[in-house]
């Protein structure tokens, strides 16, 4: 049972990376390698009754994620129907790519720390299509947020999913993962950022524009204001939702959403219904990706039945049996989130190893946060930024293995390398 999921998770996740070749929907790919994965866990385990409720299990933790998704997306498009970006980019007048790949790389790193490395991208990715008007030079900007928005989501407890879990695990405490992962994941974009800034020379071509930019716009400068700054606090009020109420971020997106729902609703209530169509959260709701939602949908179900099975435990087992060494264990798991989710991952390191074993604020989880965070950069499928960058901007998965990932496995080893020697010297 466990090989034959293991080859049909393979050939999906082959699949998925020949997208294009094969001009099969990645989002298609994904959901049948989840539909035959569980199937085949409740055809040959014996009890399809178990199987169902991992199943029911794992659908709550990845509709979660889901609905944070499509909500944080939803706000973007709204705020995007009123033109609100209009704000930002008003005032990004530099033309010289090499200022832009810094200033992009800084804003994306400590954004992420504040909101979340998955909102971030999608907020950024969403710019740069109002920004940057050149297809080649635009994806090489996408990329570069993907490694900072995982960069910079690694030392903040809120600002990936894994740091998150290790956070409200008693793994790691607020302060210390701050003290001690903030220099290596700013080395880990730092590194990337030269050498994209080093390779770019002369202008950008604008999309707006190199002079005053011209906009059509929809709405007036105080509907324009008011959207954009309850947009804005809507995002930035998740982690303090979750902090205050200790329900999962995705209720805070929703809250956020319901209320952006009410406030459209009252400022466009005075339009005729076509006019007020084309600003309203319905019309966000269809301008959204959706096949990349059932993409991330069907691809976390599939590492789900990895799960449930037993196989990701066992690997953890196996690497620990194999390798013995914690700090290559560590990277080894970085490297491998990148191929499947880290979520799991760091959910079966969890079970693993006790806090008996490796105390709170102990070197291996606050290497295991690092890692956890910034490994998922070196595939595009590897980290929820990467597939929202993904979905946005249609990246397609050997344009990123060939242009980023190895800009994203330097600045990953360099980040690494500056954390050991970090411990070493000052223990």
């Amino acid at each position: 049972m466990v090989i034959t999921i293991c080859i049909i998770f393979i050939l999906g996740y082959i699949a998925i990376a020949l997208e294009h070749p094969i001009k099969i929907n990645k989002a298609a790919t994904a959901l049948v390698t989840a539909a035959l994965c569980w199937s085949l866990y409740a055809l040959l385990s014996g009890d399809s009754h178990a199987a169902s409720e991992h199943l029911a299990g794992h659908l709550g933790e990845v509709s979660g994620i889901l609905f944070f998704l499509m909500g944080a997306m939803t706000i973007v498009e709204l705020i995007d129907a009123h033109d609100g970006f209009y704000l930002i980019t008003s005032r990004i007048k530099t033309t010289s790519k090499r200022k832009m790949v810094w200033l992009l790389a800084l804003v994306t790193f400590f954004l992420s720390a504040v909101l979340d490395n998955l909102t971030t991208t999608i907020v950024l990715v969403s710019l740069l299509r109002k920004i940057i008007a050149d297809k080649e030079e635009r994806l090489m900007f996408s990329g570069l947020v993907v490694i900072a928005a995982n960069a910079g989501g690694a030392w903040s407890p809120i600002g990936d999913v894994t740091t998150t879990m290790l956070w409200i695990g008693g793994q790691i405490t607020a302060g210390s993962i701050i003290i001690q992962t903030i220099l290596p994941s700013l080395v880990s974009m730092i590194v990337p950022a030269a050498l994209i800034s080093w390779r770019m020379k002369g202008n950008l071509k604008r999309a707006d524009g190199n002079e005053e930019q011209s906009v059509n716009f929809n709405t007036n400068a105080y509907q324009r204001n008011l959207v954009f700054a309850v947009g804005v606090f809507s995002l930035l009020f998740v982690p303090v939702f979750k902090t205050l109420t200790q329900l999962p971020p995705y209720m805070g997106i929703l809250f956020g959403l319901g209320v952006m729902w009410m406030i459209t609703e009252l400022i466009h209530s005075g339009r005729d219904e076509e006019e007020k169509g084309l600003l309203s959260v319905n019309h966000a709701l269809r301008k959204i990706d959706t096949p990349s939602v059932l993409f991330f949908l069907g691809i976390l179900l599939s590492i789900g039945a990895l799960q449930a099975t037993g196989i990701l435990s066992n690997l953890a087992i196996m690497m620990d049996e194999k390798i013995g060494n914690v700090s290559v264990i560590t990277l080894s798991i970085g490297l491998i989130s990148s191929i499947v989710d880290n979520v799991p991952l760091v959910a079966a390191v969890q079970g693993m190893y006790s806090l008996d074993q490796y105390p709170t604020d102990h070197y291996f989880w606050e290497f295991l946060a690092y890692c956890a965070g910034t490994g998922g950069s070196v595939l595009i499928i590897g980290s929820a930024a990467g597939v929202a960058a993904m979905g946005i901007e249609k990246i397609e998965f050997f344009w990123y293995l060939k242009k980023i990932s190895w800009l994203a496995i330097v600045g990953y080893f360099a980040g690494a390398a500056v954390f050991m020697l970090q411990h070493y010297l000052l223990g």
